[in-house]
Order: C-alpha cells, then structure tokens, then sequence
C-alpha cells in the first residue's frame, strides 16, 4: 500500500491527473450534446446522407486507433488542414490539448450514439404522434417525450464514452504527441512506464483506470428503468 501512496502522491502526476480530469469532463459535455443529437438524428431514416453519417461514426469501433490517430494527423496537420483550422480558429489540434480532447471526443462517441440510436428506434411511433396532435413541435418533442424515454439509454451510452474515452491510448499518442507537461494523460503516462521499463509505477496506474472501469460496469449491471 506505501508503494502506491508513494506514485499515486508522485507530483509530477499532477498535470497527467488534471489533464485527464479536463478532458473526461469536455469529453462527457460534448458527448451528452452532440453525441444525443446524433444519435436521434440517425434514429430519423429517409434523409440524404444519413448512411453516410452512420458509417462515420460508427468507423472509430472497427478502425485500429493507430491508424485513425495518424489518418487524423494527416488531416488535422500542416500537410492537410492544419494551416487553415489554426488562422480561422486560432487553436490547432495536432500536439495540444484540444487535439487530446478531439481524440477522446471521437474514439468515444459511438458508445453513447449507437445505445441511444437504437433506444429511440425502439420507441412506438406513436408517442411523437400524440405529442404532434398536441401542437409540440419537433424540439418540444424531443425533449419532453424522448428524453425522458431514453435516459437510461443515454445515461449508459456516456458512462460506456467517458470510461473509453479516459483510457484512449493510441488516438491520443498519434494526435497529442505525448508531450511530457503538456498531452500527457494518466494513459499515456501508463504507456510512458512500461518503456522505461518501471512497471510497478505502471501496475498502480493501470489499477487505478482498472477500478474506474469497474465502478462504470456496476454501474451498468444495474437494472434499467423501462423504455416507457
């Protein structure tokens, strides 16, 4: 147990603590927005281009994570539109901590839009047709008659997202660079002992990931509330 005092104390796992923490935080705000919305706009069938949209991100559970952070890299960097996003937005993705996010972000993502795509198809018809007779609109009734509806579905999908998300490795490594102070996650400060070869700071790190991941499947073995 005073070993793993002695790492978890370690103050230079400070900043790889933080920087988890921020990321973990932004991951889940992007996924409980963006990632609902996509989803029930995939639920939604006979619009252009949703096929499309459905591979796309679906592509982060079937594609090597090396090789999506280097396709990423391509994209977001100097060779690609690197030049472009940084004069526009004033902030580049490659070797920052927006590029760590992004990854988090993207390798994340189907696990809180396929749960919550599949939730809202499962959902009768004629819930969202009361609802229209009543005069609700579209927005109305997404949030007063399939949110509540889905919850369970959506409170799965971003505990599945942010513990994938926390221990993304090879997206991150690609897109962050690892940069000690700066893109270095508890992840890749895992990654980072193990090729010093000091894998007793390796084993506490990789524990204390290990118990994160097991409070998010107890989570989940919980019994889910009914669909309506």
């Amino acid at each position: 147990m005073a070993g793993f005092a002695e790492v978890l104390g370690d103050p230079a796992l400070a900043f790889p603590l933080g920087l988890s923490l921020r990321i973990m935080l932004g991951t889940l705000l992007v996924h409980a927005s963006l990632g609902v919305a996509l989803g029930w706009a995939l639920a939604r069938r006979g619009w252009w281009g949703r096929g499309a949209l459905d591979v796309l991100v679906t592509l982060p559970m079937v594609f090597p994570p090396i090789v999506l952070g280097f396709g990423l890299l391509l994209l977001l960097g100097r060779r690609g539109f690197g030049t472009w996003i940084e004069a526009h937005l004033g902030q580049g993705f490659v070797f920052t901590e927006a590029g760590v996010l992004l990854a988090s972000v993207i390798v994340g993502l189907p696990m809180i839009v396929k749960p919550v795509q599949a939730a809202i198809a499962a959902l009768p018809t004629n819930l969202a047709e009361a609802a229209r007779t009543l005069g609700h609109g579209e927005a109305s009734i997404f949030v007063c008659v399939i949110l509540p509806n889905i919850a369970g579905a959506v409170a799965a999908g971003l505990l599945m997202a942010t513990a994938r998300a926390l221990g993304e490795v090879g997206v991150t490594l690609m897109l962050g660079g690892n940069i000690l102070g700066r893109t270095n996650t508890v992840s890749l400060e895992i990654y980072n002992a193990v090729t010093v070869g000091d894998f007793h700071r390796a084993l506490v790190l990789s524990a204390a990931l290990g118990l994160v991941s097991v409070a998010v499947l107890l989570v989940l073995r919980r019994k889910p509330a009914p669909l309506v």
